[in-house]
């Protein structure tokens, strides 16, 4: 695990980012269920054609993407704004793409693990637009976060529960 952290005293809004099938839901409602805190689900906010165009197998470009952000950005604002912590999904493979998310008191947490692992859990995940084919260019276009950036980097390796346990004591929330 990589802590890189916001100063104390304001609640952070954390950024579960990564590709497709390594578990950003899950963790993320998992957590905000034990904190108490809002959850957003990054997927629910893409428009329409978005959507279908990945249902269709075909990858988003950076202008797919760009009015996405910008509706992920804008949660992150209303949480900030309120004073409030959060939790939002987003794959923010690039870092251009977290440049229009980055705010003090965003944290990024990039679910990582090996392409085989990843695979193999969006093979067995059922009624998701996100067919397993776009996963290599999901896998080449992920620039992880830099020493730079505020993230905590989990292994999707580990059960959900654990990965959760982590994430809550890097933000000093256990």
């Amino acid at each position: 695990m990589d802590e890189r952290m916001p100063a104390a005293g304001r609640p952070p809004v954390l950024v579960f980012m990564g590709v497709s099938g390594t578990g950003k839901s899950t963790v993320g409602a998992m957590l905000a269920g034990r904190l108490g805190w809002p959850f957003q689900e990054g997927d629910d906010l893409h428009p329409a054609a978005n959507v279908e165009k990945m249902r269709r197998g075909h990858a988003l470009t950076d202008a797919d993407r760009l009015p996405w952000l910008d509706i992920v950005a804008a949660w992150i604002d209303e949480r900030i704004a309120a004073g409030e912590p959060g939790i939002i999904t987003c794959s923010a493979l690039k870092r251009s793409y977290r440049d229009i998310l980055r705010r003090d008191g965003v944290v990024f947490v990039h679910f990582a693990g090996t392409p085989e692992l990843v695979f193999q859990r969006l093979m067995q995940r059922q009624g998701h637009f996100m067919p397993p084919a776009l996963l290599d260019s999901q896998f080449a276009a992920l620039e992880p976060p830099a020493a730079d950036e505020q993230a905590i980097v989990i292994d999707v390796a580990l059960p959900p529960a654990e990965q959760a346990a982590l994430i809550a004591a890097a933000i000093g929330r256990d």
